[in-house]
């Protein structure tokens, strides 16, 4: 047999490229995308086929870039795997000689990880992938009476649900979509009433209005005000649900998907590149504007235009995905080696599950595409135009009251800027992806769990105390002036670092004041502090070639052409860890440090400037 690694580059229908091309930070600009359907069938499949087969194959011996994957620990593995087989085998003709082979190979693996831990997404996409294998017919054919009966027992809700009481076990509320998915994809396979999966649906449209709030999109905390890539998402899995299972959704569903829509529109691009900020970004924030922009147009909820430009973008993210995000050297996705990193959810320990997880993500969304009629055609060539008929600002609320929660987006020629005020709760408050700064994707970005003070001033007290204003914005206020948008801000109390939630500490105050305009972003801020602070700042970019000019930073290479401070002293660097100043796109190649020392109070400013 050959090498996985050479099975999957002659899938890719590419020559292997140097482990160098993996980590360029942007990726190609898509003119003229190929078809989705083209990239899916002709490139996305082959590749999975390469890594199932030397996975039948080997068994549990099986390693995929120097991974063990049965020894890793992948809690959704088995899952998985039955549904990109599912997949591979429901493509692959009866009258091929490899469809023997195949529905060979998914009664061994089912047999193989049929007693392996497989919790909450692993028991959905398990059920999901025999519910597609029924729809085919080859349901008996590919599992045993005996390994079904056994699945039968393991692939239920209650694994993770409580009953009678519904409440979920040890899971965020956002699980519940999850359960109402496994037990109507049970009741569609005969094995229980439609009772359990109406509560469930029940229980799942609850949680959303109770989270949701008067803007529509669901607060990953309950009610403390963290509202990232997973709350524009979550409609769309939701929606996605009910198109799998033939549901037909409640209005407010169609209403709240259009505020997910909303969102995603302005940050349409030429090269598919996602979410800008939160965890679980790089490919996965990509394919977030594939599952909810594919929900919307099968459900109507888009125009015909925004259709068509909806189905360009989708063009374009499945091309990056095979030209950007899967390494030829290996045969797999690549977030975590050449400069990448994501959060510690996402470890390379779970590199199977990903790559199959993430086609499983194209394959079923280019299945909606070829029903709605675009097999094969061609994205609409007005694309880029459209785009450039985008408004230069939006602001989207997610929360106000006591704390305001809003993510502004301002578009700069075809860059980009995403400014979040989102980040409440625990676990993720002192991680960089969360802060209130700017990000763009492949531009500015931030450090998955990773706490240096980027773009934000950390405050240490004289008795060693660090705070930061991270999570306590009030009385926010965006105003549009012709290109220029200007967003305002205080802290009364800013985050003490050090807990896994945001804990308030009154010693300090900050007045905040951002300025977006075309080919730079200021922040302006006037702190006031009890008694004495040293003020830490840093900026990691992909730029290089630093050069510095009395005040002014400016680079040789890279978007970012110049850093300028007031009030502090900085200083770019090349010499860094670079396991901590990683990004999900690549490494950065210079970070800038700057600090000051304070009494009181003071006012510090920064200053980006952009390639033109």
């Amino acid at each position: 047999m050959r090498p996985v690694h050479v099975l999957a580059a002659l899938a890719l229908g590419i020559a292997a490229l140097p482990v160098a091309a993996t980590a360029q930070e942007r990726g190609a600009i898509y003119l003229t995308p190929p078809p989705m359907n083209q990239s899916v069938q002709g490139r996305v499949r082959p590749q999975i086929e390469a890594l199932l087969e030397a996975l039948a194959a080997e068994g549990r011996d099986y390693t995929l870039d120097g991974i063990e994957v049965f020894e890793a620990q992948d809690k959704f593995l088995p899952g998985k795997i039955a549904s990109g087989m599912s997949h591979v085998l429901v493509a692959t003709s009866r009258d091929d000689p490899a469809f023997a082979e195949r529905l060979a190979a998914f009664r061994r693996l089912s047999e193989l990880t049929l007693e392996d831990t497989n919790d909450s997404w692993g028991i959905y996409y398990y059920i999901s992938a025999l519910h597609e294998l029924k729809a085919a017919g080859l349901l008996d054919e590919a599992v045993s009476p005996a390994t079904l009966a056994r699945l039968r027992e393991r692939l239920d809700w209650r694994a993770f649900v409580r009953e009678p009481e519904l409440t979920l076990i040890n899971l965020p509320n956002n699980y519940y979509g999850v359960a109402f998915s496994i037990a109507r994809l049970r009741f569609l396979l005969g094995w229980e009433d439609a009772s359990a999966s109406e509560a469930l649906l029940a229980k799942t449209l609850q949680h959303f209005r109770d989270y949701s709030g008067e803007y529509g999109f669901a607060d990953e905390t309950s009610g403390e005000g963290r509202f990232d890539r997973y709350s524009v998402l979550l409609i769309g899995e939701i929606a996605q649900r009910f198109i799998e299972t033939g549901v037909e959704p409640p209005p407010e569903v169609r209403t709240w998907l259009r505020k997910s829509v909303d969102l995603m529109l302005p940050r349409l691009n030429l090269r598919g590149e996602g979410f800008e900020y939160g965890r679980s970004i790089g490919v996965y924030g990509e394919t977030a504007f594939l599952e909810v922009l594919t929900a919307a147009a099968a459900l109507d909820v888009l125009t015909d235009d925004e259709k068509a430009m909806a189905y360009a973008f989708s063009s374009r993210v499945a091309a990056r995905y095979i030209d950007f995000w899967l390494d030829s050297g290996t045969g797999s996705v690549n977030l975590w080696d050449h400069g990448r990193k994501t959060d510690a959810y996402r470890g390379k320990h779970r590199i199977l599950g990903e790559n199959l997880s993430l086609a499983h993500q194209l394959i079923y969304t280019n299945a909606i595409w070829n029903r709605l009629g675009m097999t094969d055609a061609a994205p609409d060539a007005g694309f880029e135009a459209w785009l450039d008929r985008r408004p230069t600002s939006m602001t989207t609320w997610f929360a106000r009251g006591d704390h305001d929660r809003v993510l502004v987006t301002y578009r700069d020629g075809d860059r980009v800027i995403g400014l979040p005020l989102i980040n409440g709760g625990p676990t993720q408050h002192m991680n960089t992806p969360y802060f209130p700064i700017p990000f763009s994707p492949g531009v500015l970005s931030g450090a998955a769990d990773e706490t240096f003070p980027q773009l934000v001033p950390r405050l240490t007290l004289t008795d060693g105390s660090m705070l930061m204003p991270l999570s306590y914005f009030k009385d926010v206020v965006v105003a549009e002036d012709g290109a220029r948008t200007t967003v305002s801000f205080h802290q009364d109390e800013l985050d003490w670092m050090g807990e896994e939630a945001p804990r308030p500490d009154t010693r300090a105050t900050i007045q905040t004041r951002y300025v977006l305009e075309p080919g730079a972003v200021t922040r302006s801020d006037e702190i006031v502090v009890d008694g004495a602070a040293v003020v830490d700042l840093e900026f990691p970019v992909f730029s290089r070639g630093a050069t510095t000019e009395g005040a002014v930073i400016r680079f040789a290479q890279g978007e970012v052409a110049s850093f300028e401070a007031t009030g502090m002293t900085c200083a770019p660097t090349e010499d860094f860890d670079a396991a901590t100043y990683a990004s999900p796109v690549g490494a950065f190649r210079t970070v800038i440090r700057c600090r000051a020392e304070i009494e009181d109070r003071a006012s510090l400013s920064w200053r980006i400037g952009f390639a033109p």
